[in-house]
């Protein structure tokens, strides 16, 4: 379909979560010297300007990166999110948003790789544009499922596969679910985080079984919902299954979820969750 642009939604509830997690699993990398790869297969725009057309007309940021930008309270996980992105604001003012592109090459050392995949023919000329001449990132105009294959595994042997899709299709969750079938046999060693939205509740957990039912070793699944889950109308929370977590990943969202939770939920309600679908070998 291809109607689906991320500027509309930029910095809101949910990109604070996958963008929280993914600078989580990014220093994760980062603590032993060897380089790794990292595909984002969803890869988006780059950035988004938060006061284009597109991202004024909800205002979307507002109760998500808006909430956090002044707060003096951040636990260690926040303030790090919060650092990058001000790092694309440098007058202070909250203009620009990192989209994962942008935040994952902030932490690529020297020899570290990223590869991008982005399939809408707009967004992928600005992704392109961004990274023109950066030779630690490649960018392709294709489809990220069918990209698989073709990139991995990767050279460096470490990394992480980076699956965000915009779920514009009804099949997303079969995609999503053959994507880690795909991985796992090519790869058994990679890390991949797959983001996925709560409307209705129904399809998720769906697809929490099918994966439990591939056997897959350590997928762990965690969820921040801002409102209750049944809700009539909106998206009501998200969530990441993450294989091959690292090490006290767990820990970490222990602590970080509720924080989660108390600054972006939406009045008194909302819920977190943190299980392992599969456990660590």
């Amino acid at each position: 379909m291809l109607s689906y642009r991320h500027a509309f939604h930029a910095g809101n509830f949910a990109d604070i979560f996958k963008h929280v997690l993914l600078l989580q699993l990014l220093q994760a990398l980062r603590r032993k010297d060897k380089p790794f790869c990292v595909l984002d297969t969803h890869a988006g725009a780059g950035r988004y300007d938060l006061h284009s057309t597109a991202a004024i007309k909800n205002r979307e940021s507002a109760d998500g990166i808006g909430r956090l930008w002044n707060q003096p309270d951040l636990g260690p996980e926040l303030n790090e999110y919060r650092t990058q992105v001000r790092a694309l604001n440098p007058d202070g003012e909250l203009r620009n948003y990192p989209g994962s592109p942008r935040l994952i090459r902030a932490l690529l050392r020297p020899n570290d790789r990223l590869i991008l995949t982005e399939l809408h023919p707009g967004d992928y000329r600005l992704l392109k544009t961004e990274f023109a001449g950066d030779r630690s990132v490649a960018v392709h105009h294709a489809d990220g499922y069918a990209s698989l294959k073709a990139f991995l595994p990767p050279a460096e042997r470490r990394g992480l596969v980076f699956i965000d899709p915009a779920f514009e299709l009804r099949d997303e969750f079969d995609r999503l679910l053959e994507a880690v079938q795909v991985i796992h046999r090519r790869w058994a060693g990679g890390m991949m985080a797959l983001w996925y939205p709560i409307l209705d509740r129904a399809p998720s957990l769906r697809w929490q079984r099918a994966l439990q039912e591939l056997a897959i070793p350590a997928m762990l699944v965690t969820e921040l919902g801002i409102q209750p889950y049944d809700a009539l109308f909106g998206l009501h929370g998200c969530g990441m299954v993450i294989v091959n977590p690292p090490w006290q990943l767990d820990e970490i969202l222990k602590r970080l979820l509720p924080e989660l939770l108390q600054k972006l939920r939406v009045g008194e309600s909302g819920q977190t969750c943190l299980e392992w679908l599969t456990p660590a070998p």
